[in-house]
């Protein structure tokens, strides 16, 4: 009787070492895609450039200092550390993995503006100007990518690394400070079943749509194109 219950409990505490095992590597290949998503390494320094309001050049939008603290999360949880630096940061991102947020406007975010001409001459993006039919659009491939302020609106997310970096630059430029919020969001929820959604997910742009922004805030976003061919082109 005795053996028997010692062989019972060997095999349960065996069972319950493997379960143990099993769950604790499923973790870290989750956590492994996770960053290799975002391309950072455990460990590593992370760069976030925060652009500032396009009509307050010397402030920036709440929504925009929730993003960073989304970001901050992000790393936080992939063992990264982070350093913050404004919109007018000049130079190279180098082994540091870059998150750069904010639309191009002047006054906002004059990195996301160099970017855009530097590696994603493809995509047009409008300013506020109250004479243009389309302020905020976001013009690639062929499509305007109009902003309905308060209800639908578009940011722009795109993965690159500049040949003198070692590291990639992870663009999230939205027509709005909601829209840098709810992409920001979607990509830290659905980045496994995006990753699979995209051609590529060493290098990338796409468009995410944010719906219902009056009653959903940044919580409705979703995929609504990917467009990397034209983005990139020359």
């Amino acid at each position: 009787m005795l053996p028997d219950i010692a062989t019972g409990l060997v095999t349960s505490a065996i069972g319950a070492g493997c379960g143990w095992l099993w769950e604790r590597a499923k973790g870290r290949r989750t956590v492994n895609r996770r960053a290799a998503f975002f391309g950072v390494r455990p460990g590593e320094h992370c760069l976030i450039v925060l652009g500032a309001k396009h009509d307050a050049p010397r402030a920036a939008a709440y929504r925009d200092v929730r993003t960073v603290v989304e970001l901050a999360r992000l790393t936080g949880e992939l063992g990264c550390d982070i350093t913050l630096e404004t919109g007018d940061f000049r130079g190279g991102n180098g082994d540091r993995t870059e998150f750069c947020v904010g639309g191009p406007l002047p006054g906002a975010n004059p990195r996301t503006a160099g970017h855009l001409a530097t590696h994603l001459p493809g995509v047009v993006v409008h300013g506020f100007d109250a004479a243009d039919p389309d302020p905020a659009a976001i013009e690639v491939g062929g499509r305007t990518y109009r902003c309905r302020r308060g209800d639908e609106e578009y940011a722009l997310v795109a993965r690159f690394t500049p040949a003198e970096s070692a590291r990639p630059v992870f663009l999230i430029a939205g027509q709005t400070s909601m829209a840098n919020l709810a992409a920001v969001h979607f990509l830290r929820r659905e980045h496994a079943r995006l990753a699979g959604r995209l051609s590529s997910a060493e290098r990338f742009c796409a468009l995410i749509k944010v719906s219902g922004v009056g009653t959903y805030a940044y919580h409705h976003a979703e995929l609504e194109a990917e467009v990397t061919a034209a983005a990139f082109a020359r």
